[in-house]
């Protein structure tokens, strides 16, 4: 049976690494985890000890040593899964892996993208812009913030009368379904 190499890079809750790790820990599959965090308090770090996953922090410094693209070239990766991390990701790790590194972003790229568009704040200029739809875009990982091809896109209606933190639990339930499922699809397509 194969062995999967999969790294996880998230800088906060760690909800999306969890709901992946737990849809596999139902398959059949054989996967070597790992999650890696540039932020020490993240919640994912207990979330990882309570899963039983290896995790390691890591300074920002740290992720553009050239130090750091041999560690993750000595994991050999089989994937590598953005899922919540905030830095940009490094060139030197890109080009070493691409067609190999996915991110997950809120929103239905190529609106709504780029540098500063994560996380509520994208919620909130979707809501203040009247928009009628919303929804998740799973992509590679290119040079450019929320470039990458287009892997999967799953969309959702907004009511008028919706606040951004509606949108976000939409959100945050689009992911949850889809994200394990499009990880799985990219391993074994």
């Amino acid at each position: 049976m194969e062995l999967y190499q999969i790294i996880i890079f998230a800088s906060g809750s760690g909800s999306n690494a969890e709901n992946i790790i737990n849809y596999f820990s139902k398959k059949t599959m054989k996967i070597n985890w790992l999650i890696l965090t540039n932020n020490s308090n993240a919640g994912v770090i207990e979330r990882a000890k309570r899963l039983k996953i290896n995790y390691k922090a890591f300074s920002k410094k740290d992720l553009y040593k050239n130090s750091f693209l041999k560690y993750i070239v000595s994991l050999n990766p089989t994937l590598i899964i953005l899922a919540g991390f905030l830095l940009k990701f490094p060139d030197t790790i890109i080009n070493n892996f691409s067609k190999s590194i996915i991110n997950i972003h809120p929103a239905l790229l190529p609106k709504y993208g780029g540098k500063g568009m994560y996380g509520m704040h994208v919620h909130r200029t979707i809501i203040e812009n009247k928009e009628s739809v919303s929804g998740i875009t799973i992509h590679y990982v290119t040079s450019n913030y929320d470039e990458g091809p287009i892997i999967f896109q799953k969309e959702v209606s907004i009511d008028s009368s919706e606040s951004a933190n509606d949108l976000a639990k939409k959100i945050h339930d689009l992911e949850m379904k889809y994200f394990p499922v499009v990880v799985e699809k990219i391993l074994i397509p």
